[in-house]
């Protein structure tokens, strides 16, 4: 059984096809606004100072 592929995703794959040079500047891109360097310290202080939601986060009631 064959995948349903949208035209949007052929469209992308024929034209990233035909112009492999994008792919660096799709790196680029990611790097520039995705592929940032983790610190575990702060991250650990962010998961610490989490507080519990409630359970229905409309309440009014406290």
């Amino acid at each position: 059984m064959a995948m349903y592929e949208s035209e949007h995703t052929k469209f992308m794959r024929e034209w990233m096809a035909k112009h492999p040079e994008e792919r660096e500047e799709q790196k680029k891109g990611r790097a520039l606004w995705w592929d940032k360097p983790q610190e575990t310290q702060t991250t650990r202080e962010f998961a610490e100072a989490r507080l519990p939601s409630k359970a229905y986060p409309y309440a009014t009631e406290s």
